[in-house]
């Protein structure tokens, strides 16, 4: 069960590793794009791409789809970033559980953006956390774990894609030893437990005020959605990719100053933030040098806070 990019590796592993995948479950299909056309989840693409069967319950509530999934016999239940909460009807139903890949380092950042979380506190390690799932919201006993570092480029879209890649081999090494017995589940520390809001659009929008170190973080945490974004001239700014830096005494906030390099920096409430790359809205992405070429009057813009 799943429907992101995030799962797909997951479900690659299985099959290639001789897993007999009897369904794959992923969310129904969206309207995407200004034409409203019909987009398959990741997870729909790529199931059909290996000729697996494919279910997209709208929940796993009613007795239909239950009695469906149940006729499966599954021995076992895998599921990342499903989008959908499994009852207990359902947690009951495989001999071996239902195995749930989350991308961190249980109990810390539990619930749906756990990756952004931990751009956004400057973490020096990400993880992956294999658990036994039960009713609670990432609450069930830790089978394995793993982390990797949080290097200074990496964003959302690229660490989740590094996570995923580790989940999908740190599955296919627990779930022999579980199988066999060899693995006695942890249980999470609920005092040591931390969760993380969901992610609004009006998330990205930039303070100007804030120090230089927070923005290039919340820029990093925010790609791809919802993206961290500005104002000038009427028109949305997106920030795409940017570095701290150190900045002279007295420049004020949202003051756009031309670095040496030619690239464009923005005053913080402590440093300078350079502008790797942005987008103008309605225009494509581009590096701020050549951006300045063509609107030399952003040099010396305010912008708003």
């Amino acid at each position: 069960m799943g429907t992101p990019r995030f799962a797909v590796p997951v479900l690659k592993m299985l099959v290639l590793n001789d897993y007999q995948v009897a369904a794959v479950y992923t969310q129904p299909d969206r309207p995407s794009g200004r034409g409203c056309s019909t987009s398959f989840s990741p997870v729909k693409q790529a199931a059909v791409s290996l000729g697996l069967k494919v279910v997209q319950p709208d929940n796993l509530k009613n007795r239909e789809t239950l009695a469906e999934l149940a006729a499966f016999k599954p021995d076992l239940i895998v599921v990342a970033a499903f989008g959908q909460i499994l009852t207990q009807s359902v947690l009951d139903l495989p001999e071996y559980g239902c195995i749930n890949i989350h991308p961190s380092l249980l109990p810390k950042y539990r619930g749906a953006v756990p990756v952004t979380a931990s751009i956004l506190n400057g973490d020096s390690f990400a993880g992956v956390s294999i658990m036994l799932m039960d009713k609670g919201l990432d609450t069930g006993p830790v089978l394995s774990q793993a982390q990797i570092p949080v290097l200074a480029y990496d964003n959302t879209e690229i660490l989740t894609d590094k996570l995923s890649l580790v989940g999908a081999f740190m599955l296919l090494e627990t779930l022999p030893d579980w199988v066999k017995g060899r693995i006695s589940p942890r249980p999470q520390d609920n005092a040591a437990a931390s969760y993380f809001s969901t992610v609004s659009r009006e998330s990205g929008e930039i303070d100007w005020s804030e120090p230089a170190e927070v923005i290039w973080r919340k820029v990093r945490a925010y790609y791809p959605w919802p993206g961290c974004f500005t104002r000038w001239q009427g028109k949305n700014l997106k920030i795409i990719e940017a570095l701290p830096q150190s900045a002279v005494s007295g420049m004020s906030s949202g003051h756009v100053v031309i670095l040496p390099d030619g690239s464009a920096g923005v005053g913080t409430g402590c440093g300078i933030l350079k502008i790797v790359a942005l987008q103008m809205e309605g225009r494509k992405p581009m590096s701020s040098i050549e951006f300045l070429r063509g609107r030399r009057q952003f040099a010396g813009a305010v912008l708003p806070s």
